[in-house]
């Protein structure tokens, strides 16, 4: 066996180069970090031939000291922290003092700075070059601020230059991620060029719209067309940005930016609680799409938890868990059919001017005949006994007289989701508001509205507990039973009584009553599995909701129950004051809305 002799400064910093430098984007990532804690407002990046012939990145940033720039190339030299205290309180995206130091020993660097307080008035430039990194400091002419060149990455090590992808695959990772860094900071000018063309040149956002329309550059028009701007405060965090709407969903999870204290992550915790949040309104095997922020004190963050910064452990996981978690739950509760028209008439240009022929009044269509759709009632038939029959009955046509001549009125204003016109097969109800037709899937909109009623029954009820005729013993594992003793007061106010009964051994004394039917040995291991991971669990909240969906499903109105207009009206108001009216439980849209623009498109109206 060999003797253990220490590495090469070479060798270990090509090592450390494995950690830092996976390809192109990791040198650019760590040089535009390095940037902005300069204090820099204005980067520009330069790439040829995907970063493996040139990666440049200039800022005007506060500089480094002639002193200092021998310096900043060697393994842990930074300025950014001093003592084992500064790493509790780090506000800084790099700290480490590797990055420099890994991306010489790979490639072929020149670093040109000058600081705002040289007296000479000059710059310096330092060069380094793989090997032993032996470094030369010349005059130079540069502004203040920081210049970083890197040429020829990975020219000493072709193994590791093998592993690359294409010239193309390589530059699109690049564009990720500056992109990723222009969303975390509005304040800051981005222009990034590949092989001397101008791809992104992002000019500084200080207002909410310029930041709105800098996401959209990003993200793309149509995620800022289906999203809402979200700002939700808590103890001592703070959660901004946007998230799309639940009908705006992806095949991948492509279009998600999250950040802490303006460092992007990508961490199971929060990845968990935001998935938990779309729970009831995304269909089934999509993903939300969001740029999000969170803010708390750098001292309840621990960053230093991944040689590339992508993860973090927080100090109270169970604490941002649950502001996530319930941040989002309330959002995207309070958004409405308003908030939704809105959204999609801000993408529509050229809008009409709507005569009197579109304009209509907030009139109560059947006077105190709307109420509440009731499944209690028996089926009111408007249009005669056959549906297919002969003819719609004289009282039918007498309300839809009034529907229209109250429609074409101008003397007041039309609710959201307007007053409906007419049934269309049996299932989708048509509506017209002030600025287009609105269809309505009569059955999944009834089929929410009857779900958030059940689930505020239930709330307002306090949890029903039901002891075990026979306790039932689980074997677990010995963390597992740790975590049942130490969560038992947690567990309990799900409405689940267990104890340790020994090292790998709980005993389950009672269950909430609406599980009664589960498997409750199953869900006893997947609760404490949550708890174990993320700190808290909402399995019992979700196996009650499934009960309630199942049921409200088999509650709400069928296909071919024909309404009345009263009838059908109410259920239009029913749904602009339910909470997620805009999909059903499943995660379908309830609603579509035409405006009357795209309609003109659609019969080459006024071209």
């Amino acid at each position: 066996m060999n003797r253990i002799t220490l590495l090469s400064q070479r060798l270990s910093n090509q090592i450390a180069a494995g950690e830092v430098v996976e390809r192109p984007a990791s040198v650019i990532k760590e040089l535009m970090e390095n940037s902005l804690d300069a204090g820099a407002d204005r980067l520009e990046i330069d790439v040829e031939q995907g970063g493996t012939k040139l990666l440049r990145v200039r800022d005007n940033g506060a500089g480094i000291h002639k002193q200092d720039l021998a310096l900043a190339l060697s393994r842990h030299a930074t300025s950014k922290i001093a003592e084992l205290a500064d790493l509790e309180n780090i506000r800084s995206l790099g700290f480490r003092g590797e990055a420099l130091a890994s991306i010489s020993s790979v490639s072929r660097l020149n670093m040109t700075s000058k600081t705002g307080d040289a007296g000479d008035g000059s710059a310096w430039k330092v060069e380094a070059e793989g090997q032993e990194m032996e470094t030369q400091i010349v005059p130079a002419a540069h502004p203040q601020g920081t210049t970083v060149e890197v040429r020829d990455l990975f020219f000493n090590t072709p193994a590791r230059k093998k592993f690359l992808k294409k010239e193309k695959t390589e530059f699109t990772r690049i564009d990720e991620i500056v992109k990723r860094i222009a969303l975390s900071r509005f304040d800051v000018q981005f222009t990034l060029n590949h092989n001397q063309r101008a791809i992104h040149k992002l000019l500084a956002a200080k207002t909410e719209q310029e930041q709105q329309r800098r996401v959209g550059l990003v993200c793309g028009p149509a995620f800022v067309e289906n999203s809402v701007f979200i700002d939700m405060e808590g103890p001592q965090l703070r959660l901004w940005g946007w998230v799309s709407l639940p009908t705006f969903s992806r095949s991948q999870a492509d279009l998600q930016y999250f950040y802490v204290n303006g460092r992007i992550v990508r961490d199971k915790l929060v990845t968990h609680a935001i998935k938990q949040g779309y729970r009831d309104v995304l269909y089934h095997g999509r993903h939300p799409a969001y740029v999000l922020y969170l803010e708390l004190a750098p001292g309840t963050v621990d960053v230093n938890v991944h040689p590339t910064k992508h993860e973090v452990r927080f100090r109270d996981s169970r604490l941002v868990h649950d502001f996530l978690f319930s941040s989002l739950h309330k959002a995207l509760a309070k958004i409405t059919p308003t908030d939704q028209l809105a959204a999609t008439n801000s993408s529509l240009h050229g809008s009409t001017a709507f005569g009197s022929n579109y304009a209509g009044a907030g009139v109560d269509f059947g006077g105190s005949a709307q109420s509440h759709l009731s499944l209690s009632e028996p089926t009111r038939q408007a249009y005669g006994s056959g549906f297919r029959g002969s003819g719609p009955a004289p009282e039918a046509i007498a309300q839809q007289l009034a529907a229209y001549a109250r429609l074409n009125a101008d003397d007041g204003e039309i609710p959201p989701l307007g007053y409906a016109i007419a049934q269309l097969h049996g299932i989708y109800i048509l509506a017209q508001n002030q600025e287009g037709l609105i269809v309505v899937d009569m059955h999944a909109a009834h089929e929410r509205i009857t779900y958030e009623r059940m689930k505020q029954a239930c709330q307002n009820e306090e949890l029903k507990m039901q002891p075990l005729l026979v306790p039932l013993s689980i074997a677990v594992s010995a963390a597992e039973a740790e975590c049942a003793e130490s969560q038992r007061q947690f567990l309990l106010q799900l409405g689940i009584e267990l104890e340790r009964a020994a090292t790998e051994s709980i005993i389950v004394r009672q269950i909430p009553s609406i599980l009664r039917g589960a498997d409750i040995e199953q869900l006893v291991r997947d609760i404490l599995s949550d708890v174990l991971e993320y700190g808290s669990s909402d399995r019992i909240q979700a196996h009650q909701d499934e009960l309630l969906s199942t049921m409200a499903c088999h509650g709400s109105v069928r296909a071919n129950r024909q309404l009345s207009i009263p009838e059908m009206n109410a259920l239009l108001r029913d749904m602009e004051a339910t909470e997620r009216s805009g999909q059903c439980n499943h995660g379908r849209p309830t609603w579509v809305y035409q405006s009357l623009d795209e309609l003109d498109k659609l019969f080459l109206r006024g071209q």
